[in-house]
């Protein structure tokens, strides 16, 4: 398993798969849009509004994770990332939206005769599968490399592309090859994209809410987080361990049980040695509160009761 990388490389590395990703997607977005208007494909039209909600989604968060990374202060003493969260919630409104109006357009036009898309329309939405593919199997390794699970699901909104993108191709060629008794299968593709691009609106806004109600982190995290606890000297068990995440960061709370005979000083110092060896193990940990609790017998718990 690689070893984490730096909080600041991991903020690099995303920052850079989200530029390329907007650079990649605003091209695909012209490039759709042109071709949709003069090649007359509205499922070409909607997928170039997929590209250019992508487009406006990253630099939503690219700017939010500028301020993401901004020191703590008097106002803000946890920190600021969560402005990945507030930013994201707003983006998948804005998302969901532009999908329901693409996709009130597509039935508006679904009886309307219209031309034929010219042929070389197959050709765009062909190589705007592969390329979104190519985006998500390169954006998968970042996320893995930098165990961010935000990278991880952009790229998984760029396999969504891609298969909204092959929707197009199959609509296009069915009116290519089956002529115009097959012409509202443009709509139908259009349809299909908008339906996908809401139910990745919804991901998104759900899971960007559930950060800013601090659901707990995923069971291995928790559990690579407690070994690690239980192998720090002194530790006996962990009674209690909540881990909340912000933005790309975690904040952890852990009640770790030491021996009751200890004294005062002796606690203190296995709790600073908890803490250390968290935030050095998990680099995406921004900060760790530490609570001893006494591992007393089962009989004492229940003498004292």
């Amino acid at each position: 398993m690689d070893r984490p990388c730096p909080i600041a490389q991991v903020y690099s590395e995303v920052t850079r798969a989200a530029v390329l990703g907007l650079v990649v997607n605003l091209l695909l977005g012209v490039v759709k849009l042109t071709a949709g208007i003069v090649g007359s494909s509205f499922a070409l039209i909607a997928d170039a509004v997929n590209s250019i909600g992508d487009v406006v989604t990253t630099v939503v968060i690219l700017f939010a994770l500028r301020i993401a990374q901004r020191p703590a202060d008097e106002e803000h003493p946890y920190g600021h990332s969560r402005a990945e969260a507030i930013a994201a919630t707003n983006v998948a409104l804005l998302i969901i939206l532009s999908a329901v109006l693409v996709g009130w357009e597509a039935i508006q036009r679904i009886h309307i005769q219209h031309a034929i898309p010219a042929t070389w329309t197959l050709w765009i939405a062909g190589i705007n599968v592969v390329i979104k593919e190519g985006l998500y199997q390169y954006k998968v390794r970042v996320g893995r490399r930098t165990n961010s699970a935000a990278i991880i699901a952009n790229a998984w909104d760029h396999r969504s592309d891609a298969l909204c993108s092959f929707a197009v191709l199959v609509g296009l060629g069915a009116i290519r090859f089956g002529g115009e008794a097959w012409m509202p299968a443009d709509e139908v593709a259009s349809l299909i994209v908008a339906a996908a691009i809401i139910w990745s609106g919804i991901q998104l806004f759900r899971s960007a809410a559930n950060e800013l109600m601090d659901v707990q982190a995923d069971p291995e995290f928790l559990n690579a987080i407690r070994s690690e606890a239980l192998q720090v000297t002194g530790v006996e068990d962990v009674e209690t361990l909540w881990v909340r995440k912000s933005g790309l960061e975690f904040f952890a709370d852990i009640h770790i049980e030491v021996s009751p005979t200890l004294s005062v000083a002796e606690g203190h110092r296995i709790g600073h040695r908890v803490k250390d060896q968290l935030l050095e193990k998990f680099v995406t940990l921004r900060d760790v509160l530490v609570h001893l609790e006494p591992n007393e017998p089962c009989e004492a718990h229940e003498d004292s009761s």
